[in-house]
């Protein structure tokens, strides 16, 4: 029987993608109408894009995106604290890639279709609920239709509604009482170019990096940011909505005087177009995440914060070990059980950091012990501290150069993805 996905995000296309390529049957039920390419930016590391490219997909990616060069953490004051190479920079044999979301998930979309048929993903159908026996497992639609299928596969997000039907008394997202501002303006690359930074602390920070190559006629590129502020945590938030509309008048004035000479964080806010505010929000980890034959994948199982550029590609690396578990067990409750038994922990280990202990935790460290101002950070953290904060978290993701490096694609040699 098919494979039933619900959602069709990054997770759920990469799911068919990697389906498709082990010749399985699947079928995927998107809510929307009709997609369109939303969002702002997000980094892929190289353990998904070693993935993304087993999948055929090199080309694709270098056209919609840039291979992020360089990744740094600043104090408030602009100075640095701690800078890395990334991506094949650093010694992989895959690069770490930046690009849009919404262009990212429109070319998987498009690449599906193209591959597996444009009956492959249903729009405007809504999952609100399931069903699972020993043999088989239904998805319930808006609109009152059943699908069963062999497997369900809840790749809906971090409202999902399988994972509502699972734990039904968990409740809305954990807001930390941060809120982020995202958008993306025309500029220079900054720091040699490909380059990432964050700036700040806890309380207030700044993220940029560049989403394309400067274009030869401007010397501009598409450079993407994020503004974050702690607020009054009684706030009235829409927790988990990317596309919320904001006012630039809420948070401009925090950062005025973060000009740093190198780059210019009110002017890259001032001169960007539309401004979305998203409340920092992830939710605790589950104790399990499959119930008979349906298994939760991405922000559905694990919605962490967006701390370490983590979050597309555990989604992507979740539908890989799955698609994996599937070819060695069948699309079977032990496929299920085999995926989550490897991933979950591993999930639930990148989450927990990044509330507290993530790459981006030695920025509040300076700010404790000099407020952000110094002359040689050595006086203030050993670089050696900071190298092991750094590979540390590297580790516990799972992108460590050495032990990456080492390992094959998930599905080795399954099979080449079709042209």
């Amino acid at each position: 029987m098919t494979v039933l996905i619900a959602g069709g995000g990054i997770a759920g296309l990469v799911m068919g993608l990697t389906l498709h390529q082990l010749g399985l049957p699947f079928r995927i039920f998107e809510r929307v109408a009709e997609p369109k390419p939303l969002g702002v930016g997000i980094n892929l590391q190289p353990s998904s894009v070693r993935e993304l490219f087993d999948l055929g997909l090199e080309a694709e990616l270098d056209q919609i995106g840039i291979r992020t060069r360089q990744y740094g953490f600043y104090s408030k004051s602009g100075r640095e604290i701690w800078v890395e190479p990334r991506g094949l920079w650093a010694g992989y044999h895959w690069p770490q890639v930046s690009l849009h979301r919404g262009k990212f998930q429109m070319m998987l979309l498009d690449t599906l279709r193209a591959r597996a048929g444009a009956d492959c993903v249903v729009t405007g159908a809504a999952v609100t609920g399931f069903e699972t026996t020993d043999e088989s497992a239904t998805l319930i639609l808006s609109d009152g239709r059943r699908v069963q299928g062999s497997v369900a596969i809840a790749a809906d997000g971090i409202h999902s509604a399988i994972r509502r039907q699972m734990v039904p008394t968990e409740g809305e997202p954990i807001w930390n009482g941060a809120i982020m501002w995202r958008g993306t303006s025309q500029a220079r690359h900054f720091l040699g170019g490909n380059a990432m930074f964050l700036a700040g602390h806890d309380s207030q920070r700044f993220v940029a990096y560049p989403l394309t190559a400067e274009a030869p006629a401007t010397g501009l590129a598409l450079i993407n940011w994020i503004a974050e502020l702690k607020v009054d945590p009684a706030r009235a938030m829409a927790k988990g909505d990317w596309n919320r509309p904001a006012d630039k008048a809420d948070f401009l004035p925090a950062f005025e005087g973060w000009d740093f000479g190198w780059v210019d964080c009110p002017g890259l806010i001032r001169s960007s177009g539309a401004v979305y505010e998203y409340p920092m929000v992830d939710r605790d980890p589950l104790p399990s995440w499959t119930e008979g034959r349906v298994t939760l994948i991405g922000d559905a199982a694990h919605a962490t914060y967006p701390v370490g550029s983590n979050g597309a590609t555990l989604a992507i690396i979740d539908a890989r070990k799955l698609g994996a578990a599937i070819r060695d067990h069948g699309p079977t409750r032990a496929a299920l059980l085999a995926y989550e038994h490897e991933m979950r922990p591993r999930a639930e280990l990148v989450l927990r950091a990044n509330r507290g202990k993530g790459p981006d935790a030695v920025m509040q460290m300076v700010e404790d012990r000099c407020g952000g101002v110094f002359d040689d950070i050595e006086a203030v953290i050993p670089r050696t501290e900071l190298a092991a904060h750094a590979e540390h978290y590297k580790r516990l993701s799972g992108f460590s150069v050495d032990i990456l490096n080492n390992q094959p694609p998930i599905l080795g040699d399954s099979g080449k993805a079709p042209a």
